[in-house]
This record gives C-alpha cells, sequence and structure tokens, in this order.
C-alpha cells in the first residue's frame, strides 16, 4: 500500500523536484552497510537531468555526492537525495557506487576494496527491479574473498579483495555485486547491501603457493628476489614471507611462527 501511495504521489514530486515533502513523499533514501568486522565503505551518488527535462550542467560539475570519503567524519549510514537541482537544473539520483573497502592490518597501506552498485532509473521492468526485504527495506547482497600475494624482496603478505553478487540462495555469480531500483521505489526507504566473507583465502594467482595441511606454502622462485616467484613444477623449495605485524612465517594461514632468520 505504501509503495502504490508513493507512484501516484512521484509525478507531482518530479514536477517540484526540491518540493516532495509537499506531496508527502520523501526526498531521500538511507543506505546502510552489513558488512564484516573491519570493512567499511564509501559511496558515490550521480545525478543526471530528470526525466523530460533539457537543461545540462556545465562541465558536469556537481553531478556527484560524495559520502564517507577520505576527508569526511566516518558515518555509519549515508541519507542520499534522490533528486537535486545544480546550476538551475533539475537532477535525478541515475547512479550509487559503494567502494566495500576490507582493512587487514593496521597499516594505512593495509587495506584493499571492490565495488558494488545499483542503478536508478524512473522505470524499470519488473525483471530488472532489486528485491525487497519489506516496504521499508531493499537488500541486495554479495560475496567478498580475499585473495593474497608477496611483495618486495622480504616477501611481505598482503591482500587483495574481490567482491561478487550473491542471490539468496547463497550462489555466487560472476559479476560485482549490483542491482537496480525506480526513484519510486527508493523514496524513504533503507537499502542495504549485505557483504559475506567468504570462508577461504585463496592465492592471488595460480602456481605461486602450494596448499598443505594448514594453508599455503609460498613457492622460492628463482629466490627472494624474484618477485613472481612461480613454482614451474618445484614443489619441494619454499620461502618464508611476513605478515603486517612483521612475524617471519613459512604457512599462510597457519602460521604459528616467529622465525628470525630466513632459510
Amino acid at each position: 500500500m505504501r509503495r502504490a501511495f508513493q507512484y501516484l504521489a512521484l509525478g507531482s514530486c518530479t514536477a517540484l523536484i526540491l518540493g516532495c515533502s509537499a506531496v508527502g513523499t520523501p526526498n531521500t533514501f538511507t543506505f546502510v552497510p552489513d558488512f564484516p568486522p573491519n570493512f567499511k565503505y564509501d559511496l558515490t551518488a550521480t545525478y543526471v537531468p530528470a526525466k523530460d527535462q533539457t537543461c545540462s550542467v556545465p562541465g558536469g560539475k556537481g553531478t556527484q555526492l560524495g559520502f564517507n570519503k577520505t576527508n569526511m567524519k566516518h558515518a555509519g549510514t549515508s541519507v542520499v537525495p534522490l533528486y537535486r537541482t545544480v546550476s538551475d537544473c533539475p537532477l535525478a539520483l541515475n547512479h550509487v557506487e559503494i567502494k566495500v573497502i576490507g582493512v587487514f592490518g593496521p597499516g594505512r597501506s593495509n587495506s584493499s576494496y571492490d565495488y558494488a552498485s545499483f542503478a536508478v532509473r524512473p522505470e524499470l521492468l519488473e525483471r530488472q527491479m532489486g528485491s525487497f526485504r519489506d516496504d521499508e527495506t531493499a537488500e541486495f547482497i554479495g560475496e567478498c574473498m580475499w585473495f593474497f600475494r608477496t611483495v618486495s624482496p622480504k616477501r611481505y603478505l598482503i591482500k587483495m579483495l574481490r567482491c561478487k553478487k550473491m542471490d539468496e540462495q547463497g550462489n555466487v555469480g560472476q559479476s560485482r555485486p549490483s542491482t537496480a531500483y525506480t526513484l519510486t521505489q527508493l523514496a524513504g526507504i533503507t537499502v542495504r547491501l549485505k557483504i559475506k566473507l567468504a570462508d577461504e583465502e585463496r592465492p592471488g594467482w595460480g602456481d605461486t603457493w602450494v596448499e598443505v595441511p594448514g594453508g599455503w606454502k609460498r613457492c622460492l622462485g628463482e629466490g627472494m628476489e624474484d618477485q613472481r616467484g612461480y613454482c614451474n613444477g618445484n614443489y619441494k623449495d619454499f620461502s618464508t614471507f611476513r605478515m603486517v605485524d612483521e612475524r617471519i612465517c613459512t604457512i599462510y594461514p597457519g602460521c604459528t611462527e616467529n622465525k628470525e632468520e630466513t632459510p
């Protein structure tokens, strides 16, 4: 019933652009992350001229809004406008991009990210529309996995985050998490991005690590100076690597060592 009322009200709201509250239809939605521990986000909302508008914004300046950017105070949720006016041009929300950021250590560089997004349109076919938990909350789901590799002659272990779309049955797709909503659907609701962290971590690419009990061993390659360090059939000679806390290990993630020297 609530969403049906919104459809009736949207015509007046679109005409007014900035006067949505006058007809009882909210001009915002709230983004809420449902993330694993040590994950955070930033969000970019992109706007285009509203339906039937012929105006444009010189140079596109002011057609994006950022939330939780590096120079901003971190907020747990973001309230995003559906309509704005820039350079006397009425704009409507067109696209929302969420940078999903995973943190794996205390250093400023000990993080990696991937993206999720959703399109926003005046109208969509039913099969294109995102799913709703109820009349107040829309939700889309993704799974993120850590992929590990080493860098520098000391072979510091770092991680790369990759995120994929997941359906309600838990099936993981090939593309990044994404969906689509109409402007009417978004008015006054909460959009929740639920991210599940994969149970396992895997090497960044093949033939560089060997799976053993307790985890993975790093192939030596042609020596510690060999940045790529492919196994090339040698599955007997391995190297140590350093964790972000400087522990020197031989197995990841099952490292229980603290060796002081590289063999």
